[in-house]
């Protein structure tokens, strides 16, 4: 901890980049050091990723071996000699990310989290990394989440947004406006909300929020309306695989994205996972919380 009584922060890297790994926030509080891991969500792939990694650590080289198993195709050549177009289909994307962090947290000695968290996909890393389920049947769900994810992208067209300089109120409340579906999804930090759904709503509620003073209404490159109601087809599917499959308590608790609220209890934490492709990412609720709960003692 500094003199100044701020928190260090550790990050994690793979020798050569951060990009696509997740981050370490660490708090001091008297003599005991906490630890809180965050995980990434999709776009933070890219070539190469965790390559050194397989080539210098056995755990890492066998556990790609199994996800290729589970997956059924070579995610690992993908990962390491995709391009960077390669690497945005839905189907490698998630899958790619998901193996980079939880392998990387499988890899690290001293992985003791107190608490996990991660942003959209990235709660499924957080999930496997806690040991709320196992790392193969969070990978059969992630591809299946992928798979579905990007069948509603085909079906509806829609779109997400991202608005900056506005408080979250003054989001919400233009979408609210806006005839058609779209909706506050991603609360990334204070003055920073992406949107989602349908692209004319999308687009009328950009305009809205430029007359209200948004410094950026910044349109995204994106296959979809995550997060929205749009993605409700992938969320029943999803859901199917996810009532089916074993969830049983973490090694710590879970901050997740629908609630920003910890919890340790499987059934809870399976219930919030279904709900999680329809409802908004609070990440900046959920990394307030942590910075609390960092700073609370034991």
């Amino acid at each position: 901890m500094g003199a100044d009584g701020t928190a260090n922060i550790r990050i994690f890297n793979d020798d050569f980049t951060i990009s696509g790994l997740f981050l370490t926030f660490v708090g001091l509080i008297e003599t005991i050091m906490k630890k809180a891991y965050v995980f990434p969500g999709q776009g933070a792939q890219f070539p190469g990723m965790a390559k050194e990694l397989y080539e210098r650590d056995t755990r890492a080289r066998e556990m790609f071996n199994r996800a290729e198993e589970v997956l059924g195709f070579d995610i690992t050549r993908m990962m390491f000699e995709g391009t960077d177009e390669d690497l945005k289909a839905t189907k490698v994307t998630q899958p790619a990310i998901f193996l980079h962090s939880t392998i990387l947290a499988a890899c690290t000695d001293d992985f003791r989290p107190d608490m996990v968290a991660g942003h959209s996909l990235g709660e499924f890393s957080a999930l496997a990394a806690a040991g709320a389920m196992s790392f193969d049947d969070a990978l059969r769900l992630v591809a299946i989440r992928a798979s579905e994810m990007q069948k509603c992208c085909e079906a509806v067209p829609g779109g997400m947004a991202a608005i900056i300089g506005l408080p979250d109120a003054a989001v919400e409340e233009a979408c609210a406006a806006v005839d058609g579906i779209v909706i506050a999804a991603n609360y990334n930090c204070d003055g920073q909300v992406v949107i989602s759904g349908e692209k004319e709503a999308v687009a009328e509620a950009c305009a809205r929020l430029k007359e209200a003073g948004a410094k950026r209404a910044l349109p995204l490159s994106v296959g979809g309306a995550f997060h929205s109601p749009l993605m409700e087809p992938a969320r029943l599917e999803l859901g199917k695989a996810i009532e089916a499959t074993p969830f049983i308590e973490p090694v710590c608790p879970v901050y997740q994205n629908v609630t920003a609220a910890a919890s340790t209890d499987p059934a809870t934490i399976k219930a919030n996972l279904l709900a999680q492709l329809t409802s908004p990412v609070r990440w900046t609720q959920s990394v307030k919380a942590m910075i609390e709960a960092l700073w609370a003692p034991r």
